[in-house]
C-alpha cells in the first residue's frame, strides 16, 4: 500500500518528538503509527478499500474503523488520504448491507472462513457473530470524517441503505424473541457459540438492543451488553444528524432519535447497580430480569472506554465509580504483575493484560501521574518488538498473543499523537 506523504511526515514528527521527550517510546512511534496503512489496507478493483485486522485475512467492521480513526485528523487537506478513507467508509456501508448480522467479511465472495457455523451463510462473510458495536463502528468513522473534513459525498445511497438496516436491526433486537438470528458453532470453546440452541439466554424487554457477542467475539453471558448499548446511543445520535442535514430524511432521523432515547432509558433503568464498595456503577451485562455481570473487558467498546467513545465525560460520577471498579481486583479480568497492571479479557489466557486496555486507561484519564504510569508500562512490555500486542503476561511480556494486531498499534499511536498535540511533556 502506498503511504500518503502526510502520514509519513507525521510519523517522522512523532518520532522526533518522542526522541526528545520520552525516549523509551521513540522506537515504537513510527512503525505503530504506520502499521495499519502500511500493512493492512488494500485498494480493490472497484476503488474501495479492504482493511484486514492484521494476522487474520478478514475485515472486521469494528477493527477496521478503529484502525484508521487516528488518520482522519490529517485528511482535510490531503486528497490521497481522503480517497483511502472514503473508500473504506463505502466498503463498510456495502458490507453492512450484505449482512448486518456479520462481524467480519471476506475480500470477495470467496466463501473463505475458518469456521463451519450453523447460521445463515453468505460467501462474503468470514464470521457471522452478531455484535451491536459492529454496526456502530462505521457510523463513528463516517461521522468523524464528515465533521473533520466537511466532506459529505460519503453519504451515498448505499450509506443510506446501511442506516436503514442498522435502525431496523437495532429495533428488531429490542425484542430478540421476534428475531430469526441464531448462531451455533460446534467443537469449540463455550464462548464461541450461543447457548439455548443458538438463540442466547432469555432476556426481558428493557428498551436496550440485544447483542449475541462482545467486541472480543466471545458470546455475551446476558444479552444486553451495556458498553455496546452506550456506543449505540452515541452512534444513533450521529446517524440522526446525518439523516437531517445530509439526506433531509426527517422520518429516518426521527427513528434514530426515538431509538437512541429508548436505549438510553434502558441503560439508566436496567444497567446501573448499587455496589457496596463503589456506589452507583454500570454493569457490563444484564438480562433485564435482575441478573448482572459485573466485569469489564479490554476490548472496546468497554465500560472503561466510554469517554473515549463520547458517551460521557471523564469526570462523570457514575463513570468514575465504574472506572474505580474496572481498575481494581474486583473486576475479574483485571490483573497485576511485576511490569504491568491493567484490564485483560476472558478471550486470552488468565492473567494476561491487554495493551489496548492500558492505552484506553491513559486515553480516559485526567491524571498526569496515571498517564505516565501507563506510558511506562507500554514502554516495558512490548518484548523488544517495538509493536503492541493483544494480551501479554505482566511478569513475562515475551509471552504474548498476536504479533500483528494493527488496532492495538494505531490506538497506541493515537494516544501518543494526542499527548504531543496537548503538549503533555512540555
Amino acid at each position: 500500500m502506498k503511504i500518503p506523504q502526510i502520514l509519513k511526515e507525521r510519523a517522522a514528527q512523532l518520532e522526533e518528538y518522542y526522541s526528545v521527550h520520552y525516549k523509551p517510546l521513540a522506537p515504537l512511534v513510527r512503525q505503530c503509527f504506520l502499521n495499519t496503512i502500511e500493512t493492512t489496507v488494500k485498494e480493490l478493483e472497484d476503488g474501495s478499500y479492504f482493511v484486514i485486522t492484521g494476522d487474520i485475512p478478514a475485515m472486521w467492521l469494528r477493527d477496521s474503523a478503529a484502525q484508521v480513526r487516528p488518520y482522519v485528523r490529517f485528511a482535510k487537506e490531503d486528497g490521497e488520504l481522503q480517497a483511502i478513507l472514503e473508500g473504506i467508509i463505502e466498503k463498510q456501508a456495502g458490507l453492512v448491507c450484505i449482512d448486518p448480522y456479520a462481524n467480519a467479511f471476506n475480500e470477495s465472495a470467496n466463501g473463505a472462513s475458518g469456521y463451519q457455523d450453523e447460521t445463515k451463510q453468505n460467501d462474503h462473510v468470514w464470521e457471522r457473530k452478531y455484535e451491536v458495536d459492529s454496526l456502530c463502528a462505521p457510523l463513528y468513522l463516517a461521522y468523524t470524517y464528515w465533521k473533520t473534513t466537511g466532506v459529505d459525498r460519503i453519504f451515498t445511497e448505499t450509506f443510506h441503505d446501511m442506516l436503514t438496516h442498522i435502525v431496523g436491526i437495532f429495533t428488531l433486537e429490542q425484542k430478540h424473541e421476534k428475531s430469526d438470528y441464531f448462531f451455533r458453532r460446534y467443537d469449540c470453546v463455550k464462548s464461541d457459540t450461543l447457548p439455548c440452541k443458538g438463540k442466547g439466554r432469555p432476556v426481558n424487554f428493557t428498551g436496550m438492543t440485544w447483542s449475541g457477542f462482545r467486541p472480543s467475539d466471545d458470546c455475551c453471558k446476558f444479552g444486553y451488553l451495556i458498553p455496546s448499548n452506550m456506543m449505540a446511543v452515541t452512534a444513533l445520535g450521529y446517524a440522526e444528524q446525518i439523516c437531517r442535514e445530509c439526506y433531509k430524511d426527517q422520518s429516518l432521523a426521527g427513528q434514530c432519535h426515538e431509538l437512541a432515547e429508548d436505549i438510553l432509558d434502558g441503560i439508566m433503568a436496567y444497567g446501573i447497580v448499587e455496589h457496596p464498595k463503589y456506589g452507583r456503577m454500570y454493569a457490563y451485562e444484564t438480562d433485564g430480569f435482575g441478573n448482572y455481570n459485573l466485569m469489564d473487558d479490554a476490548n472496546s467498546p468497554s465500560l472503561l472506554a466510554m469517554p473515549y467513545l463520547d458517551f460521557c465525560k471523564k469526570d462523570d460520577e457514575i463513570y468514575q465509580n465504574t472506572r474505580s471498579f474496572v481498575l481494581s481486583a474486583d473486576n475479574p479480568y483485571y490483573y497485576e504483575g511485576k511490569l504491568a497492571k491493567g484490564v485483560g479479557s476472558p478471550h486470552t489466557p488468565p492473567g494476561f493484560v491487554w495493551h489496548i486496555g492500558i492505552v484506553m486507561q491513559a486515553l480516559t484519564s485526567n491524571s498526569r501521574e496515571e498517564i505516565m504510569e501507563c506510558l511506562e508500562m507500554l514502554a516495558n512490555t512490548h518484548a523488544g518488538t517495538n509493536y503492541m500486542h493483544e494480551g501479554f503476561h505482566p511478569d513475562a511480556p515475551e509471552k504474548y498473543t498476536r504479533s500483528w494486531f494493527a488496532w492495538a498499534n494505531t490506538l497506541f499511536a493515537e494516544l501518543l499523537e494526542n499527548l504531543m498535540e496537548e503538549g503533555f511533556f512540555e
